[in-house]
């Protein structure tokens, strides 16, 4: 499918309203997941990602984060293999999404992610270059795998939802800060797993002295209410 004029690729765009516009221009049976893809032009993989991540930032949740980890994964990986457009079995492009759910997004998004435009703006290029993008994809699995454990999906989610972001807005800093977030958790559950392993009572301490509880307040206040 030709991607519409008002669709085609600019960094500059707001991804906010890009979802916007698909709500508005939807018909009254909504968008197939093919048309969705072709409207959110080169930056359709962290977008998608982003949405996938976000229900994961609720602490403590049990179910979705298992059930999104997979996708986020596939996509994830045909990053890393280095393609510039995701890749999904045709009897998943066919699927429609309503536009009833469209509008949802879209509410969400512009109530709930405008700040990451507020803060974010292309910089740090070599984060999200073609390399960039790539090691960010590795960071991505790896954090992914830490969220279908259970109980060890908040901090890890916003480690994707700050990579993903900076995917979006080609902006290295988030990336970066992203990946740090994602090694720091990777690095502390490794740490307490073979703290335990060793009966070493330290490293159950770990989560704390790296800050995990204040990074769980923080984004439970930034998402809560």
């Amino acid at each position: 499918m030709t991607q519409p004029e008002q669709y085609r690729d600019d960094p500059d765009r707001s991804f906010v309203n890009l979802v916007a516009m698909m709500s508005r221009d939807s018909g009254p049976d909504g968008l197939s997941i093919s048309e969705i893809l072709d409207r959110l032009d080169e930056r359709a993989f962290g977008i998608v990602i982003l949405i996938l991540a976000i229900p994961c930032l609720v602490p403590a949740l049990y179910g979705v984060p298992q059930i999104v980890g997979i996708p986020i994964i596939l996509l994830a990986g045909q990053m890393l293999l280095g393609r510039r457009e995701p890749w999904l079995p045709a009897s998943w492009l066919r699927r429609r999404i309503s536009r009833e759910w469209l509008g949802r997004m879209a509410d969400f998004a512009d109530k709930r992610m405008r700040w990451i435009e507020r803060l974010s703006k292309p910089r740090l290029r070599l984060m999200t270059s073609v390399a960039g993008e790539r090691f960010a994809a590795l960071m991505m699995i790896l954090a992914t795998l830490t969220i279908i454990l259970p109980m060890t999906n908040s901090v890890p989610s916003l480690g994707l939802t700050l990579m993903a972001a900076g995917l979006i807005e080609r902006d290295g800093l988030f990336v970066l800060a992203g990946e740090l977030v994602a090694l720091a958790w990777i690095t502390a559950l490794a740490a307490v797993a073979v703290g335990l392993a060793f009966g070493a009572t330290w490293a159950v301490s770990l989560f704390d002295r790296v800050g995990g509880q204040a990074v769980l307040d923080w984004f439970g206040a930034l998402f809560g209410g």
